[in-house]
């Protein structure tokens, strides 16, 4: 795997680097050696985050943890992005053997051991809900979606008539999702 490492409001010092690198080779046999690990420190007051994005060649996995301790949000960091891994690497197989377009993207990775055979809980839809798409600018979907007390919304772009999705971030600003052509 290559490393990159940044550093927000911190500087990344060898000690976190030689953390989250012995860290990650825990997950080093689940992932292709060319896949691309970008870490990124962050510290906001008292909140140190540590946020991973791991390329793999045609998925990108990314966990984020926010702590009072930059170690133990390394610790934590890594176990999501193995629990990521381990559930992908299982949907892969199931879906290639369904499926033999998924077999390429199988390929990628090395034979599986045997901690990875965990029974992972398939995927259910416990709800459908259908509903009229109404055209309207995104800032009458942020009100809309406000009323609604959700934390996205789908609607209809009044000057495109594209299917958009606005959603509330985690910082309590607004973001828009649109297709793109």
């Amino acid at each position: 795997m290559r490393y990159s490492f940044t550093g927000k409001n911190t500087t990344v010092s060898d000690a976190l680097k030689e953390k989250i690198t012995t860290k990650l080779e825990r997950i080093g046999k689940l992932v292709p050696e060319n896949a691309s690990v970008v870490v990124t420190f962050s510290v906001v007051k008292l909140d140190h985050t540590v946020e991973v994005t791991v390329n793999l060649p045609k998925r990108i996995l990314r966990a984020e943890v926010t702590g009072s301790d930059m170690y133990a949000a390394i610790d934590e960091v890594v176990d999501v992005l193995e629990k990521q891994m381990v559930k992908y690497k299982n949907r892969l197989r199931d879906k290639a053997r369904r499926d033999t377009s998924f077999i390429d993207e199988l390929k990628y990775f090395e034979p599986v051991g045997k901690e990875d055979k965990n029974d992972d809980e398939e995927v259910r839809i416990a709800k459908t809900k259908k509903f009229a798409v109404k055209p309207m600018d995104a800032e009458e979907a942020v009100m809309e979606m406000e009323l609604l007390g959700h934390n996205f919304f789908v609607y209809r772009n009044a000057s495109s008539d594209e299917i958009n999705v606005v959603y509330k971030r985690k910082n309590g600003t607004y973001g828009l999702i649109e297709p793109e052509i």
